[in-house]
């Protein structure tokens, strides 16, 4: 269902207008219920370093509006997302996105096994689970992870529930939603067992949509595809999704020490990608994540050991032509992996004044990713395609970080981590010996696969407080990422097989290079922040940064045929190459308390504004999917146990393109939004809009569209249309806690 009539709109604002009032004169008639006192054990932040943090309230408020847990970062200044799946959106913290960054989920680095990153870390962990998250930028110091550029994501599911002593506790929760644009609805429900030294949790969550409609045509009415249902101009195709959740935790603890042990499976039957041309039809993972916990006279020591089991498959969905000559059955992909890691840390305090944070971490990947043949005959078949075999990439790390608190107004932050990344793949073939296939094979076997990245990770930072009105902080930071399977050991350069090989979601075909170089990249950040001496009043933030990058990998032209050099327009196919580049940019962040009465509760206004810019430094191009300048004002009010909002996003057209993609640009646009949440201590409701007046827009990151019509063949779907934007959306959460 799609809300389209303006009187609804006005009559669902006026509701959301009046149910704080009617709450009010409830909860003076409603006397409280006392519920037994819980007693809640976790870890601290992985770093001493300030983050940008989301509290469980900011974070349920915006799991009503999606099942995607990367939508939960919206709030974070600098943090916009490259759009994908409908549960499995991409992180972009600066202008870096993907692999440039570090994305943990309860401990666990993750890794994406697919050669589209479908399956991307925060896609393992329902919005509905995530209770808290801290975002790091490219700056952040070495404990806070490596192997990145860009940044660090920290989420984390609730921490386990004991009972007092002598007691016994019994509680959890139920929840669903329903959201009206793509008749998304789903359920969550987590239940726990527990008395003072032993818990026992599960959790559970079901979600899924049909495809989304746009608020107008971005092209024209007809059968999706060659054979497929009729689809309408307003439709996105390839945006429906079905998944489920499930984990089971053990936890124990006694006066000073935590032991947890957490079972999940994710199950996904299909998934459609806009921005690809493949679409998800099974994804299945395994999860193991055991973590301890100790408190000791020295100081904290914590551990962690994970492994995820993924197997993967892709063909074309529902929307995406099926039908090729001979072949019936589309094209079948698999990709199996394995990843298991591990952590110790320990945390020291030397005497009053210093810190000292020792760590190691190691993860060992495997992936296999094979194309099974798509018929007996042609150019797809007899054989298996093996796009990546016996592919491994292994990485142990080392690291020291020294905290000193000089005075009670400075602090100082120094670390080094030292990173060996171990990288190889086996043999491949392509579908047959024929020319498409065998001379690429030919050469790539011929090659040494393996290669050895020794990568140095530096930072240092200083933070002054010089009363209670302010905080300065100026870090700099050298951060290194070797490169993923894909951009080193994809070898094949024909087109069809190329275009597969895409996690740009640009519509363009790449091919690897072993011989690519770590990134690594130099980022001087600092930010200013004044703020009441309550930090509820009033707070301002500048954060300024610029970041150098090293052997950044972009992309050049592959071949010649098809003009493919020279072409300005229309789809190619491209190499990762090494190249130099720079990112720069600003955060600009803010609140203010409007006014607190009586009858209406308090108002608020927040505001943040973001800036950066992206260039090639080697070719002069631009950066690809940078995000342009953005703007977000609300005005928040609190009254009692409600808590509304009114905002409203603007985002300038975006022109800074990258030519070596034909990248395609995007206009302007503002929306605006509502929504309204009631807590208490048994039940929580949410009622909002999404995109109130129904405006359409590209999404700037949203990459090209490809998800109707003959996506196998590079030039078989038009050129030029991005992934248009969801309309008006009337959205809906309940959760009862008992």
């Amino acid at each position: 269902m799609q809300l389209h009539a303006k009187p609804a709109v006005l009559a669902v604002t006026l509701a959301l207008s009046a149910f704080p009032r009617m709450a009010q004169a409830a909860d003076s008639s409603t006397q409280l219920v006392q519920l037994p006192e819980v007693v809640v054990t976790g870890s601290r932040h992985d770093s001493q370093a300030d983050g940008n943090s989301l509290s469980p309230a900011q974070l349920a408020a915006q799991a009503a509006r999606s099942s995607d847990s990367a939508q939960l970062l919206q709030d974070i200044p600098g943090l916009n997302l490259h759009a994908a799946g409908g549960f499995s959106s991409l992180p972009v913290l600066r202008g870096l996105a993907d692999d440039r960054l570090l994305v943990k989920t309860d401990g666990a680095s993750l890794v994406a096994a697919c050669p589209n990153h479908m399956n991307s870390p925060l896609s393992y962990m329902d919005a509905s689970q995530v209770d808290s998250v801290q975002v790091y930028n490219g700056a952040a110091p070495v404990s806070a992870g490596g192997d990145n550029i860009g940044g660090v994501i920290v989420a984390r599911s609730a921490a386990p529930q004991f009972a007092e002593a002598g007691q016994i506790l019994q509680t959890g929760n139920v929840g669903a939603f329903y959201r009206s644009n793509g008749d998304g609805r789903g359920a969550n429900a987590s239940a726990t067992l527990a008395n003072d030294h032993v818990s026992i949790n599960y959790t559970g969550s079901t979600a899924r949509s049909n495809n989304y409609d746009a608020a107008a045509d971005f092209k024209k009415s007809g059968l999706a595809a060659t054979g497929r249902a009729w689809m309408d101009g307003k439709t996105v195709g390839s945006t429906a999704y079905k998944t489920e959740n499930h984990q089971l935790g053990l936890a124990w603890r006694d006066n000073d020490q935590l032991l947890e042990a957490k079972v999940g499976v994710q199950r996904t039957p299909y998934e459609g990608f806009a921005n690809q041309r493949m679409d998800m039809t099974d994804n299945s993972s395994d999860q193991l994540n055991l973590h301890y916990n100790g408190q000791f006279a020295w100081g904290e020591l914590d551990a962690r050991l994970y492994s995820q089991y993924v197997r993967h498959s892709m063909n074309f969905g529902d929307d995406k032509q099926t039908v090729y000559g001979i072949y019936h059955n589309g094209m079948p992909m698999d990709s199996a992996s394995h990843t298991l890691g591990g952590s110790l840390t320990a945390d020291l305090a030397l005497n009053a004044r210093d810190k000292l944070k020792l760590g190691s971490e190691v993860q060992r990947y495997s992936l296999n990713d094979w194309w099974p043949a798509a018929g007996g005959n042609g150019g797809m078949g007899p054989n298996t395609f093996w796009n990546i075999k016996d592919g491994n990439r292994d990485r142990v790390d080392a690291f020291a970080e020294w905290q000193a608190d000089w005075t009670a107004q400075w602090r100082s932050i120094i670390g080094a981590r030292l990173s060996q990344v171990k990288s190889n793949t086996g043999s491949v073939a392509g579908y047959n010996s024929n020319v498409s296939y065998a001379p690429d094979a030919a050469s790539f076997n011929a090659q040494n696969h393996a290669r050895t990245d020794l990568n140095l990770d530096l930072s240092a930072l200083a933070r002054f407080t010089p009363d209670d009105n302010a905080q300065y902080e100026l870090a700099y930071a050298q951060k290194t990422r070797s490169p993923n399977l894909y951009e080193r050991y994809t070898w094949s350069s024909n087109t069809m097989a190329a275009v597969m090989n895409n996690f740009a979601g640009d519509g363009n075909g790449y091919v690897g290079n072993a011989n690519l170089k770590p990134e690594v990249a130099h980022t001087l950040s600092s930010s200013a922040n004044w703020h009441a001496a309550d930090g509820e009043a009033w707070q301002f933030k500048l954060s300024p940064y610029y970041s150098y990058v090293e052997n950044y990998i972009d992309a050049q032209r592959y071949g010649t045929a098809n003009n493919n050099q020279t072409a300005t327009t229309g789809y190619v196919v491209l190499q990762y190459v090494n190249q130099n580049a720079q990112l720069y940019g600003m955060d600009v962040s803010g609140k203010l308390q409007l006014a607190r009465t009586t009858g209406f509760g308090r108002f608020d206004a927040t505001a943040q504004l973001s800036y950066t810019r992206g260039e090639n430094l080697s070719t002069g191009d631009n950066l690809y999917n940078i995000m342009p300048l953005n703007a977000k004002l609300a005005l928040v009010n609190t009254l009692g146990q409600w808590t509304s909002t009114a905002e409203w996003q603007a985002v300038r057209a975006k022109t800074d393109v990258s030519a070596v993609r034909n990248e395609v640009k995007t206009p302007g646009y503002s929306l605006f939004n509502l929504r309204t949440r009631y807590e208490n201590k048994r039940f929580s409701v949410d009622v909002g809009i999404d995109n109130v007046f129904n405006h359409f827009y590209t999404l700037p990151l949203g990459g090209a569209y490809t998800g109707q019509g003959m996506t196998m063949s590079r030039a078989g779907i038009p050129w030029g249309v991005g992934v248009a934007g969801p309309a008006r959306s009337l959205y809906t959460a309940f959760n009862l806690k008992f």
